[in-house]
């Protein structure tokens, strides 16, 4: 069974500053994560792996220091990391970006699933992982909360707003883990040691010659940012000294029928 992970390295939002000028994200300084959401995706993979074995590869698409994130994956307990690098593939937008990691998956061969993240932390769109299932043209699950394996099917669990659905599919196929699916493991020692020594194959332009040029970097993606801000903080309120709470809550009761609030 081969599993394909894909993951991104993000800015720590606990540490995400907006300059009040250009409001653009301030970069400098701020640390990047793997992206939380991928965690989850990667540790359904190495269950999965652990359950029925096989074999999880993980990749990204990003610059150099990107490797990183792909390197914490492996000490993690993954076999493979790839970084998916290119100038051409610089200001792709979700489009492009699916468009491109889709190649790559086709690039390195039969899968049988594709898990990833519900979505990112700095972009928070969820476009990415559906859009890599349609280039594809495979099954998409989302809010995938477990997976088990019948034969060449397998039994999802997903989240939906009413509880839980179990979903029936044929292999292959994409899913989108929530944070609520599982628990993260942590790195051994051993896998962090091994992650430094392990070798990251870089895949190029070049590397995937079927991709349609025109379909990736700037120019491929038909998204544009057209302007950012921050929201103006605004704080009101009042404080009630509950000295009677009975007569403290009528009033407070009141308070919210007037402003419609009940």
């Amino acid at each position: 069974m081969n599993i394909v992970v894909c993951v991104k390295q993000v800015p720590d939002t606990t540490e995400i500053k907006i300059d009040p000028v250009k409001n653009t994200l301030i970069r400098k300084g701020v640390p990047s994560i793997l992206n939380p959401f991928d965690k989850n995706a990667l540790e359904q993979a190495l269950k999965l792996k652990d359950r029925y074995g096989g074999r999880v590869t993980v990749i990204s698409m990003g610059p150099d220091h990107a490797k990183e994130v792909l390197r914490e994956a492996l000490s993690m307990g993954a076999d493979k990391a790839y970084l998916v690098t290119d100038r051409a593939f610089g200001g792709s937008d979700t489009y492009a970006t699916s468009y491109i990691l889709s190649k790559v998956i086709e690039k390195l061969g039969s899968f049988d699933f594709v898990l990833v993240g519900k979505q990112a932390i700095d972009g928070d769109t969820g476009q990415t992982g559906s859009s890599i299932a349609e280039h594809l043209g495979i099954s998409r699950l989302s809010y995938v909360l477990d997976i088990e394996i019948s034969e060449s099917k397998c039994i999802v669990k997903r989240q939906v707003e009413e509880g839980i659905e179990v979903v029936e599919t044929k292999l292959p196929v994409l899913c989108t883990l929530t944070k609520e699916s599982n628990k993260p493991r942590y790195a051994t020692i051993r896998g962090k040691i091994d992650s430094l020594k392990a070798e990251i194959e870089e895949i190029h332009l070049t590397d995937v010659p079927d991709i349609d040029t025109t379909k990736i970097g700037l120019n491929g993606s038909p998204t544009r940012v057209k302007a950012t801000f921050t929201p103006k903080r605004q704080s009101s309120g009042e404080i009630m000294e509950a000295v009677n709470p009975e007569k403290t809550a009528k009033v407070l009761v009141g308070k919210l029928v007037e402003s419609k609030l009940l």
